[in-house]
């Protein structure tokens, strides 16, 4: 089959619940909270340029990062005052210092045979609305060392 374009509403995004771990939580309750996301990719380099590059620039990569960024809409039993499983989750890490600010998410677009794994530390984003508006809610996810993969269902 050629290569097609595929719907973001359609990927997946969890979070491992530190309390059992191998359990895998949705994030914004299967999508549903989320309505955007973005990978960012960053590069440190340094730089090599000496006498001898001839008034041209010269680096080199030394260090590769990624980001990922969820938005969408908090998501609350008003009746309980429960938040998102996942959400809750997201937030719990997000509020972590040390080594305990170290969790793994994962995530996986249509087709995927595999998800992207990642170690990562969590930044919570603004969240508030207006007057005729449901409560936004945002996290950026910052990777630590290399992704691994885990099968898909």
């Amino acid at each position: 089959m050629a290569a097609t374009q595929y719907n973001a509403r359609d990927c997946v995004f969890q979070i491992e619940n530190p309390a059992s771990p191998g359990t895998w939580v949705d994030i914004g309750a299967g999508r549903d909270g989320i309505m955007t996301f973005s990978v960012g990719r960053k590069t440190e380099s340094t730089d090599m340029t000496d006498f001898a590059s001839g008034g041209q620039e010269e680096s080199q990569v030394m260090q590769r990062g990624k980001t990922l960024k969820l938005e969408g809409k908090r998501l609350k039993d008003v009746a309980t005052g429960v938040l998102d499983a996942g959400q809750q989750l997201v937030e719990t890490l997000a509020d972590q210092v040390g080594d305990a600010s170290w969790g793994r998410v994962r995530f996986a677009s249509p087709g995927d045979t595999t998800y992207a794994v990642w170690t990562a530390t969590a930044e919570m984003g603004e969240e508030g609305g207006g007057n005729n508006d449901k409560v936004s809610w945002s996290v950026t996810f910052t990777r630590s060392g290399a992704a691994t993969t885990l099968p898909r269902p």
